[in-house]
């Protein structure tokens, strides 16, 4: 499955340099991070709502879109900072041998 993730890489990164005027993608990065961020936010209130929604219906189908969305607006922004999902992935990796609570009581520490 990370090579959907890989390949959406590729295509981000390409599309930084693409025209603005054709490009969703690069039309982000050249509005910049505040654009970006708000759209990752937009994103994140509408799974929010799609989760309750599915909570109701136990249909999931517009939860996996807009998550779909979210993914696909938080990659951008990584890009944009000139991250990637490698960096994230790695992190989830790490924290594989730690329990949640664990995990959370080091953040605290640093």
């Amino acid at each position: 499955m990370s090579d959907v993730l890989d390949q959406l890489q590729q295509v981000l990164e390409a599309r930084k340099q693409a025209d603005a005027e054709t490009s969703y993608v690069a039309s982000l990065h050249a509005k910049g991070l505040n654009k970006i961020l708000e759209k990752v936010g937009e994103e994140s209130v509408e799974t929010i709502l799609a989760a309750k929604d599915a909570g109701l219906s136990g249909d999931n189908t517009d939860l996996i879109y807009e998550t779909a969305d979210l993914w696909f607006h938080t990659l951008v922004m990584l890009s944009h900072l000139g991250e990637s999902h490698t960096a994230v992935l790695q992190e989830l990796a790490r924290r594989f041998d730690l329990s949640g609570l664990e995990e959370k009581a080091s953040r605290g520490k640093q």
